[in-house]
């Protein structure tokens, strides 16, 4: 009897402790992952971030230009992977060389620039490199450009490809972000150059 009560206690123990874990706390980064994610979480941008810091589950994180701070703080966070989407010429004006700090820190810098231009493109050999970065992290990954758009529609794309995600709950969890469809900078919309393929549900700009 008194070892039916004590393993009915740690059951009781356990299930308390799974029901008291966070809503977000599930881990989106590694290999063959499928299915849907967390909500994206804002979190304060304030001396850390350009326009937008979010997390997604326990270990992604997406945002605008991050500050030295932010990258120092990333790694106290367990970021291991940092994904930059920005272009050189872009990253000659933050005041800092983000990518030696990263090495400096420890932490694996993976550059995937891109503009929407034919030697730069949003294609699907850039959402290829992505895939691979967050499949072979081995922790928490952030995924930053200047603010969070380029990032947004990456992720969109990893989401619907990768993750096989319906089209419509991808395109609802990325506007929580920056993604910003009905507005798309120069008239296009990343996501389908990554997916190579149009895509109905994505709203158009207002004529």
């Amino acid at each position: 009897m008194r070892c039916l009560f004590l393993c009915r206690t740690l059951a009781a123990a356990a299930l308390a402790a799974t029901i008291a874990l966070p809503a977000g706390a599930q881990s989106v980064v590694g290999k063959g992952r499928t299915g849907p994610v967390p909500d994206p979480v804002n979190l304060d941008i304030i001396g850390m971030f350009q326009t937008k810091f979010v997390s997604v589950g326990d270990d992604l994180f997406i945002a605008g230009q991050p500050t030295e701070k932010a990258l120092r703080e990333m790694k106290a966070k367990g970021v291991t992977t940092v994904v930059n989407l920005r272009m050189p010429e872009e990253m000659a004006r933050i005041g800092f060389d983000e990518a030696a700090l990263i090495e400096q820190l420890g932490m694996k810098y993976v550059h995937i620039p891109m503009r929407g231009s034919a030697e730069n493109p949003y294609g699907p050999k850039e959402l290829d490199a992505f895939a691979a970065a967050i499949g072979a992290a081995d922790g928490k990954v952030l995924l930053h450009c200047t603010v969070a758009w380029r990032a947004s529609h990456l992720w969109a794309a990893y989401l619907i490809r990768d993750r096989q995600v319906p089209v419509a709950s991808a395109l609802a969890h990325t506007r929580m972000i920056n993604l910003r469809d009905d507005m798309p900078v120069g008239g296009q919309q990343p996501l389908e150059g990554f997916l190579g393929r149009t895509l109905p549900e994505m709203a158009r700009p207002k004529p």
